[in-house]
Order: structure tokens, then sequence, then C-alpha cells
């Protein structure tokens, strides 16, 4: 069978599976008993591939995937969260446009504990905009501030999916954890320069309000209080990993560990708070870990059926310059994220796209990082993307999708922004874990 016809059979077996409605998961695990039958031998070949699946599921890169997920949900139950906004929204006084500020600046810190952009976007949709709604803030300066925080998540560390694409990939874990700091930071700052520039361009999107003054002391205790015990949790832990103290599964540990002390001390740690955030967390897990084993056996059969080596071979004979290779890659990305979610999309591209970026030359913390922006911009990427819906959920009535593509539309210009500045300045993300 020649490569093509392969790679067809492959991934035409797991679309009609995940078209007639089977869990992605399953769907790539159904898909892969056919290959291995076809390509492996029957029986035996099964027995190998699930052997090797199992196998994938044992390496200790997998750890701080339950753990950056435990330690959100406890982030999210125990109001630690709320806390957190409730005292960045009183620090920030009479400023125009205070509220949106608000939601960047919280949802950043949020984003950084809690790795989850959906929990983001939902804590953020469902306490921010009933909120600006009142106030009498337009739709786009609500909206999409959340839109566009709750994709930081994927990139600024603790990140559950930055584990899962380093794990997919075989690329160092810390290292790209790390390598999601300086440009999360980044693409914030280009967040909060948007928000100023649509106030001074219309200041009535944002209407100015009376707010209780504070006094300096005052302030300084609430940031003492309320902002920087949460933000050092994540401080901590990244600094132990860039400094080689701990491995990332040791600082998520240390994570997990750090919120709930923090939740005990604010005496806001309850037994009901904890199982939710145990079940939250033991839930996505097994999504997860179930992706890895369809995604292992996957690579497996690209392999050995001789896909994935054809492809790239194809892929290459075209002579594109690498960086136009990149932008079809990309563009490749932001086509499946109109249509798909992000976790099937890492497990129909990675097996393909990792091997050819290595051919092309490119730093596989570097290529990954950029693989985690596109997989950011495409979960508000219209049609379908999949923040759209869930801030659609949370959203006041009245709210059209229209209303939340026109709110998406400048952040993702931002996102594209930064992938801009990393071709041109790898640095950003490989000066950080080059230390």
């Amino acid at each position: 069978m020649e490569w093509f016809e392969a790679l067809a059979l492959l991934l035409g077996s797991i679309l009609v599976l995940m078209a007639v409605g089977m869990p992605v998961a399953l769907a790539f695990l159904a898909a892969n008993i056919i290959g291995a039958w076809v390509f492996m031998g029957g029986e035996r070949g099964i027995s190998a591939l699930l052997n090797n699946g199992f196998g994938s599921l044992t390496k200790f890169a997998l750890v701080p995937i339950p753990l950056f997920l435990l330690m959100g949900e406890v982030f999210f139950y125990t109001g630690l969260g709320a806390r957190m906004f409730n005292a960045i929204d009183r620090l920030l006084g009479k400023l125009p446009g205070r509220l949106s500020y608000v939601t960047v600046l919280g949802g950043t810190g949020f984003s950084t504990l809690s790795g989850s952009s959906m929990g983001s976007t939902a804590l953020l949709g469902s306490l921010m905009v009933p909120e600006m709604t009142a106030r009498g803030y337009k739709k786009y300066m609500s909206i999409g501030p959340i839109l566009g925080t709750g994709g930081l998540a994927i990139i600024i560390p603790p990140s559950a999916l930055a584990v899962l694409l380093a794990t997919l990939a075989q690329i160092d874990v810390g290292a790209l954890l790390i390598a999601g700091i300086i440009p999360g930071l980044i693409l914030a700052g280009f967040y909060i320069g948007l928000i100023w520039l649509q106030t001074r361009i219309d200041p009535e999107a944002a209407p100015a309000y009376e707010v209780e003054p504070m006094a300096f002391g005052e302030k300084m205790k609430l940031l003492l209080r309320d902002v920087v015990p949460m933000l050092s949790v994540m401080v901590i832990i990244v600094a132990m990993m860039v400094g080689g103290i701990v491995t990332p599964s040791e600082a998520a540990a240390f994570g997990a560990l750090g919120v709930i002390v923090l939740a005990i001390a604010f005496r806001c740690l309850t037994w009901e708070a904890m199982k939710k955030s145990i079940v939250g967390a033991l839930r996505v897990t097994l999504m997860a870990y179930l992706i890895v084993f369809g995604s292992a056996t996957f690579s497996q059969l690209l392999a050995f059926s001789g896909a994935s080596r054809g492809l790239i071979r194809w892929a290459t004979g075209f002579e594109l310059d690498p960086i136009m290779m990149l932008i079809v890659m990309f563009g490749v990305l932001l086509l499946l994220g109109m249509f798909m979610e992000q976790i099937s999309m890492m497990l129909l591209t990675v097996p393909v796209f990792f091997p050819l970026a290595q051919t092309l030359g490119f730093d596989p913390i570097w290529f990954g990082l950029i693989m985690l922006l596109s997989l950011e911009i495409s979960f508000t990427t219209p049609p379908f993307g999949l923040l759209l819906f869930v801030m659609k959920g949370v959203a006041p009535p009245g709210t059209t999708m229209r209303d939340i593509y026109t709110a998406a539309f400048p952040y993702m210009g931002c996102a594209l922004l930064l992938v801009i500045l990393l071709v041109i300045f790898p640095q950003l993300a490989l000066w950080l874990p080059g230390l």
C-alpha cells in the first residue's frame, strides 16, 4: 500500500467515526485497531500496539496534568479566584475601562493558576460580564477581554494543554512550560494596550463611574492579603523550574499543595469544594490519558505504515522556504480550529507536524509554542471556536454570536502579532529555557 493510501485509511477512519458521533479518544482507538490489523499482521499487531499504548501512559512527564488540573479546580471552587478579582477591582480605582483591565489582569492571574481556558472563560464570563453590562459597557469591551484572556491559560504556565502537547510531541515538558512565560506576559500587555486604545477611540464604550476611594495603606493591605499570596504560588513554582530545583511534575505537586494551603489559611477549604475539585480534575485527566494512549499508538502506525515518512518527503519536495511551510502548517491549524476542538487537532497534527518541523530545522520548543498559540487563536476562530460557545453560555440574554465574533477579532489580531514577533525574534521563547 502506498503511503498516501495508508494515510487516507488511517485519517479517513478517524474522521468517519468522529462524524457519526463517536468520542474523539474512542475514534482514535478504533481507527488504531483497524490500522494495526491491516499493517501489523492482525491479532498479534493489535496486541503489540496496545502494549505500546499502555507503556506510553507510564511516563513520569504525564504527572503534572492531574496536579495542575487539581490546582485550578481548588482555586475556582474555594473562591480564591473571586477574592483575587475583587481585590484587583478595588485597587484600580477610577481608571477608564477599569473592569476591562480587571478582566485582563485578574484573568492572567487566574489563567496561571487554573491552566484551563474553558474554566477561565466560564469564571470570567459569569463574574464580570453581568457587572460590566450593568455599568453600561459595550459588548466588545466586556466580552472581548474575556475571550482573549481565556486563551492565555494555554501558554502561561502551569498549562495542562502544554504538558499534553509536550508529551505527545516527545519534547521537554519543563522547557515548553517556561518558554510560554515571556510571550504570555507580552500578550497580556498587548491586551491592555488594546483596551487603552479602545477607550480612547470611544470613551462611551466603558463609561466611568464613582468608586469609593481607598487610602494607600488600605490598598497595600488588600494587595498583600488577596493578590500577592495567589500569584506567589505561580511565581514560586516557575522559579523552581527555571532554577532546576524541581522537575515539572514536582512543581505541579508543590503548586497543588500551595493552593490547598492558601485555601486552608483563608478558611475557605470545605469538603464539598474539595470533592468537586477532585471530581473535576479526575474527569479531565481520564480524558487526557485516553488521548495520550490514542495518539501514541496512532504515531506508531503512521511510522510503521510509512505514511509519516511519505508525507514528510512529499511536503519537503515542494522546496518551499521553511517560513512558508510554517505559514502553511499554521493555516491548517486555524482552519481545523473552525470545526474541531484543540485536543482533536493535536491528535491529528502532532504526529505529522513535529517530524516535519524537525526536518525543516525548527527548534522543537519554539515550534511547540507557535503551535500552542495557533491552538489559542483557534479557540476563538468562528464559527465553532470552543470559547465562543462557552461565552455564549454565560453571556447575558440578548447577546448574539455576531456580538461575540466581533469582540473576539481584535484579540485574535494581538495573538497573531505575537506569532509574528516570535518568528522574527525566536529568543522571546527560547531565552528562559536556555537558562
